[in-house]
């Protein structure tokens, strides 16, 4: 295969992975207007709720545990395909789901085919990122937020107006439609990492957990602004509900403006530079919020974090899946799967402290967390690229570098 039709293959692949992103973020967004017709269909409190929430998160850490393994014995595009077409009738099930048992299964079976998807989209975008010699993880994650927004932002109109059942169906055809278009032109690994193939086990390298630490304080400063910003705004600081609801849709909206731009800025400055710039401006936004006397200025201080946390995660999910040593897949695991227990945990915990001080100092003590981010920050230097044309020739000897 020649360089030109080489990159011509990258190119689309890059596309088919930005595609699945995309209907990664819809399925998720669209489930969060479902959340209140789940609630009064099974006729369940909402400490139910929250159990059959936890299981979603529960299959999602489950399967990004496993994913890692999967991917290096079988390929990212192979598993990705399993767990996206899977994925996109996960939001269906759930819908169908008569009674709490059949929610559970159907809650940890979302959950986990969306969980896979995410390690395994993630490690893909790795492998075109390789292919291209440039970062698109940032414009990716971009395509995740357009995703969540646009089925967060239709969802309730549709549930309203055509009742959920019919929503989950739409959400399934059009999910399902761009994944089996999308996966035809995913590109693969050139060559299977056959050192890990033999069992399951964990890394060895500890960077790799560092960086997996990295992403876990990074998301749960994130999931603290989606679960706790506007509840601060309308208990603490006198905000109505509706300005109250501003607080994330400014950190979302500047999130995802700064993941498309991120890509540039990354490729222009070096991942290390970026993230010390996005975890600086994004310790500050946080700390002026924790510290905000009004509404309107704490809402500018989310978006200021959004604008520096947009980078951050992704810039580490590229250094985890180019982890020396251990396939994209793998790295990619730890450090999702760390990542996403951030905000896992996050939530009942900031929620148990609240009770008990106030959101303001915990804003500001996130903020700490960023900081100590900032000062991690060249252990990301795996997200570089400095890659060599021949790493891509398939008659080139398999080496694994310890």
């Amino acid at each position: 295969m020649n360089v030109q039709t080489t990159m011509q293959a990258a190119t689309r692949g890059r596309w088919a992975v930005a595609g699945i992103f995309l209907a990664n973020g819809f399925l998720t967004g669209s489930w969060a207007p479902q959340i209140p017709v789940f609630l009064t269909r099974l006729d369940i409190s909402k400490f139910t709720l929250g159990l059959l929430i936890l299981l979603f998160g529960v299959g999602a850490v489950m399967a990004m545990t496993w994913c890692g393994h999967l991917i290096s014995r079988h390929g990212s595009r192979t598993v990705l395909r399993w767990f996206g077409l899977c994925g996109s009738l996960g939001l269906l099930v759930v819908a169908l789901a008569p009674n709490v048992p059949l929610a559970a299964i159907a809650m940890l079976l979302f959950g986990g085919s969306i969980g896979g998807m995410d390690v395994a989209m993630n490690s893909n975008a790795v492998v075109v990122e390789r292919r291209l010699s440039r970062a698109i993880m940032s414009s990716s994650h971009g395509f995740w937020s357009l995703g969540g927004f646009a089925g967060g932002a239709l969802g309730g109109y549709a549930i309203q107006n055509y009742g959920s059942l019919v929503h989950a169906t739409v959400v399934t055809a059009i999910a399902f439609a761009v994944i089996a278009f999308a996966v035809r032109y995913l590109i693969a690994e050139d060559r299977p990492q056959v050192a890990e193939h033999q069992k399951f086990a964990l890394p060895r390298h500890p960077i790799v957990y560092l960086v997996g630490l990295m992403a876990l304080l990074t998301m749960v400063s994130e999931g603290a602004v989606l679960d706790w910003a506007a509840l601060y705004l309308h208990q603490e600081l006198g905000a109505d509900l509706a300005i109250a609801g501003l607080a994330y849709a400014a950190f979302s909206g500047v999130m995802a403006l700064m993941r498309f731009l991120g890509d540039g800025v990354r490729n222009r400055f070096g991942a290390v530079a970026t993230l010390r710039g996005s975890a600086l401006v994004a310790a500050a936004g946080m700390f002026v919020a924790g510290l905000s006397p009004s509404p309107w200025l704490a809402i500018a201080a989310f978006a200021f974090c959004g604008f520096g946390i947009a980078n951050m995660v992704p810039i580490l999910f590229s250094a985890g899946g180019n982890q020396e040593g251990m396939s994209s897949g793998t790295g990619m695991s730890v450090v999702t799967t760390m990542g996403y227990s951030g905000i896992l945990v996050a939530p009942s915990a900031i929620g148990f402290v609240a009770e008990h001080s106030s959101f303001g100092p915990i804003f500001i003590a996130l903020s700490g967390l960023l900081v100590i981010v900032l000062l991690m920050a060249s252990l990301a230097h795996r997200a570089e690229f400095a890659a060599e044309p021949d790493d891509f020739r398939s008659d080139r000897p398999e080496i694994i570098r310890l």
